[in-house]
């Protein structure tokens, strides 16, 4: 007993059901007993793609790629976080300063300042093995031991490009995702939704960090960048899969989006936008994803009209 109580002590492992990720030895090394992996051997040290790096313990949001610079320092390097989402502390050498994951204190790696690397003139120096990545249009994994870390909100307002394109730009969100919902044949494709055969509406799933904004912000937004009293359309895009709806994950949620709707009918508007429980969201094929984004443009048919 006394050699099992010391082993805990000096490396930090529990020998006990664990809320997380089941790490390798590589991996407890550097997350747990704080090590570092060899310079210039990390898996995410030159990736280019667009997406959000997570921890690898837990699955917490951490970075955003478009925060990643090359320092030329044999690590990926990072000059912000996701808010919240990085704590820091004096490292045990009483010099640097160490970077842990806010929700399970994983080791990260450590935070340097005044280098000039970029207008921020801040360097997470973070080791690969201690995250992992998800492309940006693929759904972010849940995240584990925490509740509330993220949360997901899912809207239809017509042809989800534009629908996307607008949750992306707003604060606190960490993904939007177009797919498709509500419907009843599993993964469907863009062909049978436009079909009008299997129910489903294009949707798009949003994940956002409660500390930033919140569900009411969000769905304000949701009827003010399509119009609520279209029925079965928005712009030129006619259908049953273009038609407008909230799907709520709980109650706090349907009573919000119901209060908004009530919100707008005092004001004279004739609200068609309908509200449902949430079921399996489908993420599109990739060429929906990030449309906007990719053809340098700007919405045609989801124009910000102020409504509230």
């Amino acid at each position: 007993m006394k050699q099992l109580l010391l082993f805990i002590l000096l490396t930090g492992v529990v020998m006990a059901d664990s809320p997380y990720n089941k790490l390798s030895k590589e991996e407890e090394s550097v997350i747990v007993r704080k090590g570092t992996e060899r310079p210039g051997t990390g898996v995410y040290l030159n990736n280019k793609q667009t997406g959000t790096y997570l921890c690898k313990r837990c699955n917490a949001p951490l970075y955003h790629s478009e925060d990643k610079f090359d320092s030329m320092c044999g690590w990926p390097s990072f000059d912000d976080e996701i808010k919240d989402a990085v704590k820091r502390q004096v490292d045990a050498d009483g010099r640097r300063i160490e970077i842990l994951c806010a929700n399970c204190d994983g080791h990260l790696g450590h935070v340097f300042l005044g280098e000039g690397f970029t207008s921020k003139d801040t360097r997470h120096c973070v080791n690969s093995i201690s995250m992992n990545f998800v492309k940006k249009g693929d759904p972010l994994p849940e995240v584990l031991g925490r509740k509330n870390v993220v949360s997901t909100a899912v809207f239809a307002g017509g042809c989800f490009w534009g629908v996307e394109y607008h949750f992306q730009q707003a604060k606190g969100v960490i993904a939007a995702v177009s797919g498709y919902t509500g419907g009843h044949l599993a993964n469907p494709s863009y062909e049978q939704v436009c079909a009008g055969k299997t129910g489903h509406v294009e949707a798009v799933q949003v994940t956002f960090n409660p500390s930033q904004t919140d569900f009411e912000i969000l769905a304000r937004l949701f009827f003010e960048i399509h119009d609520p009293t279209h029925v079965n359309r928005q712009g030129p895009d006619v259908g049953e899969q273009y038609r407008s709806v909230v799907f709520y994950q709980d109650e706090s949620q349907k009573k919000t989006a119901e209060k908004l709707i009530m919100i707008l009918t005092e004001k004279g508007y004739k609200v068609a936008t309908s509200l449902a429980p949430a079921t399996e969201f489908w993420p599109a094929e990739k060429y929906h994803q990030d449309y906007y984004e990719k053809k340098h443009s700007t919405p045609y048919c989801h124009i910000y009209t102020k409504r509230f």
